[in-house]
């Protein structure tokens, strides 16, 4: 019996090197045929799969050279979230006030306490929406009897506002959309706002905007039925409006796009005001921002009270639509908020050098991890391969995982993360192949020419081979 025993795991072992052997020679196969293809003649290109069960390297093409991974980069993020925050992390946002309440007037300051929560006022969770946010704060001041107010609205701020908010490398072009929004202290409606327009019959015909409450400067133009959303928005520093710019395709009647809002916090502040219900006792009184080397006296003196409290949903959640829907503004409150949850201020470039060392005490070399945001949307990252196949990997030893994995999108019947900036394509994560292996990959092309469906198909192809 003993022998048969034997024998049979032979055969297992023989059967799982030859099908080793097999999906190896595959995929250098098909990427040899996918390096040969013209599209890719000037590209730089880097595939590194590897057995999830024995760790053991499948395949390895470039692995140690640094790419610009753009949105593949968001499951380094996600996964650092996870281990330093926890997946029950909830973000919250304090109203409250200091001072003597006397009869319906507030001798004192109402003090905002943000914490840099990139869901509040979002549409996406049900206790996170505006009308939900004012309702409480609302309802909070109504209990209080707050009618007046003798002093100001602050905002208590812990970040880098008016400092370098905007990530390195961000390019102009970017951060006048929605998905360019940079991440505040306090951040309100994702940041972003939409705008109508509406174009005519003729290409080439001025484009109007419709239906909103801002001012831009505008040059949009109507494009060829089909051609799609090629509208951007360019914010200028100053007293200068947004200037929208490009092509939206003819006979759009409401044709909506979603650009930043590069003044949330003061936007807010403003809005909070009216939607508060509290008149000031003094012409005077007015909205401010608090820096860190200010004063704080409201948050840090123990006669500070609590009007109302928002919670985020849970970082789950958050790490949900943050994967399945790549919102760049999650990504980038998340590493701002490693650093304020560590040293109590939160900034980009602290909060970088915080995913550096941790992964680097997991044992990757930091200099694989040559990046400057949170959600891979600046051009100066450069990361490898090999190193998002080691947080892959490393991700699916945790308790978190089925989390992580649920967020991840599904492309060409696999579940990966894409990324896409100008001349990049990525994907990345998990795969389970019909013979039972399990596989985990990272796959970056860079300084591609040409369409990039036509780069994604040619991709696929080669990935196929998992399956």
């Amino acid at each position: 019996m003993k022998k048969v025993l034997l024998l049979v795991a032979g055969c297992w072992m023989l059967v799982a090197a030859v099908s080793a052997q097999n999906i190896s020679q595959r995929l250098q196969k098909a990427f040899g045929v996918f390096e040969a293809d013209s599209q890719l003649r000037h590209a730089i290109s880097s595939l590194y799969v590897i057995n999830a069960k024995t760790g053991e390297v499948v395949f390895d093409k470039n692995s140690q050279v640094g790419l610009a991974g753009a949105s593949t980069q968001k499951i380094i993020t996600a996964a650092t979230a996870f281990e330093l925050l926890g997946k029950d992390f909830r973000y919250k946002t304090d109203l409250g006030y200091y001072g003597e309440l006397n009869k319906d007037t507030l001798e004192g300051e109402i003090i905002i306490h943000a914490s840099g929560d990139p869901t509040f006022g979002s549409w996406r969770y049900e206790n996170t929406k505006d009308s939900v946010v004012r309702e409480n704060w609302r309802n909070g001041i109504k209990k209080k009897n707050i009618k007046f107010i003798s002093g100001n609205i602050w905002l208590a701020n812990y970040y880098d506002y008016s400092q370098k908010v905007i990530p390195d490398g961000w390019i102009w072009q970017d951060i006048g959309n929605y998905y360019g929004a940079a991440a505040e202290i306090l951040n309100w409606k994702e940041n972003q706002y939409d705008v109508t327009l509406a174009s005519g019959g003729q290409v080439g015909s001025k484009v109007v905007v419709i239906d909103t409450n801002s001012y831009h400067q505008n040059e949009l133009k109507a494009a060829a039925k089909g051609t799609g959303d090629n509208a951007y928005a360019y914010i200028y520093q100053g007293s200068k409006p947004p200037l929208l710019a490009g092509t939206i395709p003819i006979n759009e009647p409401a044709f909506k796009i979603s650009i930043s809002n590069p003044d949330v916090v003061n936007d807010f502040l403003i809005t909070a005001s009216m939607f508060l219900g509290v008149r000031p006792k003094k012409h005077h009184s007015s909205m401010y921002i608090l820096t860190p080397n200010e004063n704080l006296q409201g948050i840090n003196n123990k006669d500070y009270k609590i009007i109302s409290t928002n919670y985020s949903p849970p970082l789950d959640s958050i790490i949900y639509w943050f994967l399945k829907k790549s919102i760049n503004l999650y990504g980038e409150a998340l590493v701002k908020t490693f650093a304020y949850e560590k040293q109590g201020f939160g900034s980009t470039d602290s909060g970088v050098a915080i995913v550096r060392k941790f992964w680097k005490e997991k044992g990757l070399d930091e200099n694989e991890l040559n990046i400057y945001d949170g959600s891979g949307l600046s051009p100066l990252n450069r990361l490898t391969t090999h190193a998002q196949v080691e947080v892959l990997k490393y991700a699916k030893t945790r308790d978190w995982f089925p989390y992580f994995y649920d967020a991840l999108p599904e492309y060409n019947g696999m579940k990966m993360k894409s990324g896409t900036i100008s001349d990049v394509k990525g994907f990345c994560g998990y795969q389970k192949s019909k013979d039972g292996n399990e596989y985990i990959f990272s796959f970056l092309v860079n300084n591609y020419n040409g369409r990039t469906s036509g780069v994604v198909n040619k991709m696929y192809k080669v990935l196929d081979e998992l399956k």
